[in-house]
């Protein structure tokens, strides 16, 4: 058994019991000597390990610790350390528990300088670990960012949904956030291994819609030269995502009911089935209850998706959420731009923390973005915002309304004496993105940082033609 320095005997029966004191500090510690063997250990190091001083006297640490570390790479692996050397890692004690851990190893010199032997603390991240992830079930759920009671409550909701097959209705204004809150439903579920489908009822025309769905047989129509599987097939093991549900015409809501009924699918001109194994997942702005009122929606298609309900609130509902978002989204944007920005003005915060966001995070979003482009201090300030904060509230019809804008075609513009809105501003937003590529709808919808259905839905919503 290798007999420790007469060093470290000493250090050890001083007068002043230095063993007794570290017996009192909370922090596993042991005393090792220049070959890494313990010669002494306090009883925090005993309780996390469960290897008593006398188990441990004489036995190299790495037994006693077994750590990823000491596999991976001792700290003393090149020869001996002259600072401390901290890591964090893991252990497994006795009970063959693995525990997060911090591990420090540090030297021991005498009075002249020279090697003695080296103490080690273990600081244990149980407790830490265990606090970052409240922190993060409370703010956020897979890119999902919120601290409001409300948004709270949905992050309770969403892991127990994520983990069933049942149909889920996501519903909310436009800007909220369902198609984010979808995709996060997929990947915390069992299907994640699987293929996640995104279909926009309202982008597509009904001719179209079917058989981007259902799939078509070869010769099923003119055109129709090859076979195509459509989206429920794409989406075979995985989650088909409907998103603007409330958009589908009567005559596929008919067949849609029938898929949730029976998970079997007929292509358009075809005559053998397929069952697929598809989760749906809806999302619409739309009232769908009103819309059943109305004739315009299948209440049993409702009774099937509304399995389970997830509403996401507006963000003038989330108040104290605005402020976490906008400071997520500048970290975002000043990362991408390369800026060194620090973040908003008094003026700017509390402009934006009163302002009243109509368009919700799709919209905070974009002021962010914007802001961030037009900074050129260290503080985003009044006058990098859009114009049209400082012009008054937006006022825009409700997302439920149905029909096309007030705006007639693209060739009309707002006139002077009418007030402006979000709607007439990003109206013109289109107009001059349009413009600028030159009528091509892809180029046009890059530059204005959406997806193409989005473009030609909100083309739509304004009445513009291109």
């Amino acid at each position: 058994m290798p007999v420790p320095s007469p060093a470290i005997v000493h250090l050890l029966s001083t007068e002043l019991s230095f063993g007794r004191f570290l017996d009192e500090v909370p922090l596993a510690t042991a005393v090792l000597d220049r070959d890494l063997n313990i010669v002494w250990l306090n009883r925090a190091f005993e309780t996390l390990t469960g290897f008593s001083r006398s188990d441990a006297y004489g036995i190299p640490c790495r037994y006693i610790v077994r750590s990823r570390a000491c596999v991976e790479g001792c700290p003393r692996k090149n020869g001996d350390i002259t600072t401390p050397v901290p890591c964090e890692s893991d252990l497994i004690n006795r009970d063959r528990v693995r525990l997060p851990v911090k591990l420090t190893l540090a030297p021991l010199t005498d009075a002249h300088g020279n090697l003695t032997g080296y103490m080690e603390t273990i600081e244990d991240l149980r407790a830490v670990r265990s606090l970052d992830s409240r922190k993060s079930q409370a703010f956020s759920f897979e890119g999902i960012i919120g601290r409001s009671e409300k948004m709270d409550k949905i992050f309770q909701t969403l892991p127990i949904l994520a983990q069933s097959d049942a149909s889920i209705l996501i519903t909310g204004e436009t800007g909220t956030g369902k198609d984010v809150v979808a995709e996060a439903i997929h990947q915390t579920s069992l299907r994640a291994g699987g293929p996640f489908v995104k279909v926009n009822c309202g982008a597509l025309p009904e001719t179209l819609l079917e058989s981007e769905l259902f799939g078509h047989a070869k010769g099923a129509f003119t055109g129709a030269v090859e076979s195509k599987p459509g989206r429920f097939r794409m989406a075979h093991n995985g989650t088909l995502f409907l998103t603007e549900v409330g958009d589908l015409p009567l005559a596929l809501q008919v067949k849609l009911l029938t898929f949730l009924d029976d998970q079997v699918i007929y292509p358009l001109g075809g005559t053998r089935p397929f069952h697929a194994n598809v989760r749906v997942i809806a999302a619409t702005h739309r009232n769908l209850e009103q819309m059943v009122a109305q004739g315009t929606f299948r209440q049993d298609l409702l009774f099937r998706l509304n399995v389970a309900r997830v509403h996401l609130p507006p963000l003038r509902e989330r108040k104290g959420d605005i402020r976490i978002l906008l400071d997520h989204f500048l970290e975002i944007y000043r990362t991408q731009l390369g800026k060194r920005l620090t973040g908003f003005s008094r003026e700017a915060l509390a402009l934006l923390t009163h302002y009243r966001f109509t368009g919700n995070i799709r919209e905070l979003r974009n002021i962010v973005e914007f802001s961030v482009n037009m900074a050129t201090g260290t503080t985003i300030g009044v006058d990098s915002l859009p114009a049209y904060l400082l012009e008054g509230p937006p006022q825009v019809p409700s997302p439920d309304a149905s029909g096309p804008s007030p705006v007639a075609s693209c060739d009309t513009a707002p006139s002077s004496g009418a007030p402006r809105t979000w709607a007439s501003t990003e109206r013109e937003m289109i107009l001059a993105a349009l413009q600028t590529a030159r009528g091509k709808r892809q180029e046009a919808a890059r530059t204005l940082g959406w997806g193409r259905s989005t473009l030609w839905r909100k083309m739509k919503q304004y009445g513009i033609t291109a």
